[in-house]
């Protein structure tokens, strides 16, 4: 089986912004937001509705619910804990990968950078716009609760004044708990686009490094190898073949004249 370069780089951790863990629990997020819609549209369609009744002539009237509400409670209640949820796993991931990105810490140190200030107003405008939205939806969520349980049991008696929601009260915080689950991914999303730049700079000047010190480094003198005689030795003589002397031609010729 061949190994290729993806499968020796090294895997991104856990607390990472681009691991599988990152991912997963923003997915996770996103749901409990939209379960919280649904949540909240139950809600609305249960709510209790106040009803005017008239006993008789010369007499007050006085209002009725239409039910008791508990269903209605139930939602709201099981909505405002899953948006608290979605909210405490988003952030909560975030703060920790954040906190642990080398990366991220860059931008603090090149506050010319377009691209930086950029990302930093993106940043400040998810996680205010994310706040707000969570808060305002909770609050919306609370109303709802403290009405609804206000009367779980003699519903039915007739009073004189009796307190409802609004209607639509339910539907805009479901709508503002899917806002803020969305804000919030695009704060992550914001979070890893700065951390993936600023690693590519790191990787590029990490590169044009090394290839200036490779250029500018001057050539390396060639090594002189010394070839030094032992102790107690002496050199040889050696007779070079492309040096030969007069006597050595007459010598051989002398020898080949003999031989004939």
């Amino acid at each position: 089986m061949a190994v290729t370069h993806a499968d020796l780089a090294p895997r991104p951790k856990r607390s990472d912004l681009g691991s599988k863990t990152g991912a997963f629990l923003m997915v996770l997020s996103i749901l409990l937001g939209l379960f919280c819609f649904i949540l909240c549209l139950i809600a609305e369609a249960a709510r209790s509705e106040m009803k005017w009744t008239e006993e008789g002539k010369g007499t007050e009237s006085k209002c009725t619910y239409s039910g008791s509400g508990k269903l209605a409670l139930l939602s709201a209640a099981a909505a405002f804990f899953a948006l608290a949820m979605a909210m405490v796993v988003q952030h909560t991931y975030l703060l920790v990968a954040v906190s642990k990105s080398d990366s991220l810490l860059e931008i603090t140190w090149e506050p010319d950078s377009a691209f930086a200030k950029r990302l930093t107003w993106q940043a400040g405008f998810f996680f205010v716009a994310t706040w707000m939205s969570f808060a305002v939806g909770e609050i919306l969520l609370l109303i709802g609760l403290s009405v609804e349980s206000g009367h779980l049991k003699n519903w039915a008696i007739p009073r004189p004044s009796c307190l409802s929601i609004g209607q639509g009260l339910f539907t805009a915080a479901g709508v503002l708990g899917l806002v803020t689950v969305f804000l919030a991914s695009g704060l992550y999303i914001t979070a890893l686009r700065a951390e993936r730049h600023f690693q590519e700079q790191e990787n590029t000047r990490r590169e044009v490094l090394e290839a200036s010190v490779m250029y500018a480094s001057p050539p390396g003198s060639p090594v002189r190898i010394t070839i030094r005689a032992v102790n107690n030795e002496e050199p040889l003589p050696r007779q070079d073949q492309n040096f030969l002397t007069l006597s050595h031609y007459l010598t051989a010729f002398d020898k080949q004249s003999r031989l004939v």
